[in-house]
């Protein structure tokens, strides 16, 4: 296999039909905060220091390797560093909330043992800060550690990863840039395909991503790289491939909570509604993340299954119950959720603190959709524009868009959004899709 330096960086400027000014990195369900792009100070490929969210197996050997590593050495700010940044990673793929309080713990003894100058301890508070939507606190430690190293690519992916959720995209698009050359390594491929993703260009998305699986040294990288060549397929309306890229990660990790995700969705879009349940349930099982439960719910009521569907939704119920006491912003998919099954009220308030603090692309169109819900549509309309405003060929925010147009009597508007939407993924969500699809056979028989 060819090294990945054998290929040079992705130019991301030369595209002319992007748009130098204005261009994004994340993705609305999965960010590049953490996750399986391995973002570890010491650059290590070993499951210790590997950011991955191939299983929850490695990470728990990795993380009592490490505590036994730091009674061993425990002046040493190095591996108290490591130990926070693996517990990170862990909160991340198995949503256990008190190891977010355990990497704090252990980043700030690395700090002080080592004020100054601690690079490793710095990229991993700001992929802390990140991992818990706090993204200005991400861009000042990330900003921290370039000051420290400017060499170290990982510290520009935090600092991307950053700009991208403030809504700074032409200084998120330079940090990729910068990342890349430094080392178009996986991880910097694979932020450079959120660059293309993002702008609409879903070829050149998907062409580095395949860079990024090739340059892939890790299982966690691979399973990441397999993870979004399904939802690329997907989204594209290919749901032959996003299965088969679904289940060549699952060959080698078959307990990674995102490729059984991935899975689901295919088999959902397939219509093998039997093996989607049965791939949401392991993805839960694994991590209980709120995408997967609300993925389930949906699914089930769907398929007219009520009670089964109440019962993820009770969950995300609970999940929300805890944000609110730990008084952290709402993700989107818990705006959703509000919007859709609960209060839209609710949701509006949710999204308005969102929004302030994380000026994304999926946060203004779940703010668009909690203000569509409550009956506040020409709000929304500019809500749902902002989601849009990049070229981002999503269904779903083209069906928001769309039902916000029918909302406020611009049939053709309406009509074009929904048709587009079911052109890109004719089965991109399990009630929405079919109430497009409605949608346009009741403005088609409307004199």
């Amino acid at each position: 296999m060819h090294r990945p330096e054998d290929e040079p960086a992705p130019a991301i400027r030369r595209r002319r039909h992007l748009r130098t000014t204005a261009i994004t990195i994340a993705l609305g369900a999965v960010m590049f905060t953490v996750g399986a792009v391995a973002l570890s100070p010491t650059n290590s490929s070993g499951p210790e220091t590997t950011a991955t969210a191939a299983s929850v197996s490695g990470p728990v050997r990795g993380i009592a390797a490490l505590r036994e590593r730091v009674k061993q050495l425990p002046k040493d700010p190095g591996s108290w560093a490591d130990l926070g940044m693996a517990l990170v990673q862990q909160a991340r793929t198995t949503a256990d909330q008190a190891a977010y309080a355990q990497a704090e713990r252990a980043l700030r003894h690395s700090l002080r043992l080592q004020p100054v100058e601690n690079l490793h301890a710095e990229i991993g508070m700001g992929a802390l800060a990140a991992a818990r939507h706090q993204f200005r606190d991400a861009l000042t430690w990330a900003e921290k550690a370039i000051a420290t190293s400017p060499a170290t690519p990982a510290s520009h992916g935090v600092l991307a990863d950053a700009h991208t959720q403030l809504g700074h995209y032409g200084e998120a698009e330079a940090a990729v840039q910068k990342m890349a050359d430094l080392r178009p390594d996986s991880a910097s491929l694979a932020r450079a395909s959120y660059v293309f993703e993002l702008r609409g260009d879903t070829g050149g998305a998907r062409e580095l991503m395949e860079r990024a699986l090739r340059a892939a040294g890790t299982p966690g990288e691979r399973a990441f790289a397999h993870t979004h060549l399904s939802a690329l397929a997907l989204d594209g309306g290919d749901t032959a491939a996003a299965l088969r890229q679904a289940e060549a990660g699952l060959a080698m990790t078959p307990r990674d909570a995102g490729l059984l995700e991935a899975r689901a969705r295919a088999h959902a879009a397939l219509g093998k509604s039997a093996q989607a349940v049965a791939d949401y349930t392991a993805a839960i099982a694994v991590a209980p993340l709120p995408q997967y439960l609300l993925g389930l719910g949906e699914l089930q009521q769907s398929l007219g299954h009520r009670d089964l569907a109440e019962a993820q939704y009770a969950v995300l119920r609970a999940q929300e119950t805890l944000r609110r006491a730990g008084d952290a912003s709402a993700d989107t998919d818990a705006i959703l959720f509000e919007a859709d099954h609960g209060d839209p009220r609710q949701a509006v308030s949710m999204a308005e603190t969102a929004v302030r603090e994380r000026p994304f692309l999926a946060v203004h169109d779940a703010y668009a959709w909690a203000l569509h819900r409550a009956g506040r549509d020409q709000e929304a309309l500019t809500q749902a524009d902002k989601a849009l405003v990049l070229g981002t060929r999503s269904a779903l925010f083209l069906h928001h868009r769309g039902a916000i147009h029918q909302a406020l009597g611009d049939t053709t508007a309406a009509r074009r959004d929904f048709q587009q939407a079911l052109n890109l993924d004719p089965s991109f969500h399990p009630l929405h899709a079919p109430a497009a699809r409605e949608a346009i056979r009741r403005i088609d028989d409307t004199p």
